[in-house]
């Protein structure tokens, strides 16, 4: 029996990875190694992958590294990504799950709980993208004329969003999203100066109820996406800024 589900293991030792390997593939799952995350993006842009499973210390590139090119790259958003790793101090797990990642596990791991999560995630990724991607938003009333015809348009400051046309102009560049980024920002755009809370943004953007951490960890590689879409270097809100424990929040970009 197959779970129909592909997942990519990518660990720099070898007894480990065959272990994970025999005891994913035993459950029905095909599993597709890398010994690196040089070789695991390979691995990514070749084949269908539907779990991600990285050791964290590893040459060349390590597992916090291989995470933010994969959460940076549009294609790859969705993949759940999980640490597997031996990393197992307190400072180095809240720094895991602060990134944004799916899951933190530390070796060593019995089979049966690598199971569990594992098939958690797929379950909980399954019902994301099988839902709709966002639920109608009712436009604001037409009102004719005007440059480009843009009766909706939403401005904050030198950011401009037209909903009717899913178009976002900055300083009159035009920036190109992805619908679900496109969402999240017009949903803060409406609410400028207001903090936001996750669960808020989320139930609009993946029309999902779930609770603020869960939120988060969804929220976080959009954010970071949409930051840099922007225009602002990795590590700066710029106009999304985060208000720690409470929520999001869209200003007047500078």
């Amino acid at each position: 029996m197959t779970n129909q589900a592909t997942i990519l293991i990518v660990d720099d030792q070898p007894e480990l990875l065959m272990g994970i390997q025999m005891a994913l593939e035993a459950a029905g799952y095909t599993v597709i190694t890398a010994q690196d995350g040089h070789l695991a993006l390979e691995r990514l842009q070749q084949d269908s992958i539907d779990l991600i499973l990285a050791d964290i210390a590893m040459p060349e590139m390590n597992g916090y590294q291989l995470f933010e090119r994969v959460r940076g790259t549009p294609r790859l958003l969705r993949i759940p990504f999980v640490f597997l790793t031996a990393r197992a101090m307190a400072s180095d797990i809240r720094y895991g799950k602060s990134l944004g990642v799916d899951d933190y596990l530390t070796k060593p791991i019995k089979p049966e709980d690598l199971l569990a999560v594992v098939e958690g995630r797929l379950r909980r990724a399954r019902e994301l993208n099988e839902g709709p991607l966002v639920p109608h938003v009712p436009q604001l009333e037409v009102l004719g004329g005007g440059r480009e015809a843009i009766a909706d348009l939403i401005e904050v400051g030198t950011l401009r969003i037209s909903p009717g046309q899913h178009r976002v102009w900055l300083r009159e560049n035009e920036i190109s999203l992805s619908a679900r980024e496109f969402r999240v920002l017009e949903y803060l755009a409406r609410r400028a100066g207001q903090v936001v809370p996750p669960h808020e943004i989320v139930q609009m953007s993946h029309s999902l109820n779930t609770d603020d951490a869960e939120a988060s960890s969804l929220l976080r590689p959009i954010v970071r996406l949409l930051r840099r879409r922007l225009g602002y270097a990795t590590g700066e809100m710029g106009c999304i800024e985060n208000v720690r424990g409470v929520g999001y929040r869209l200003v007047e970009p500078e």
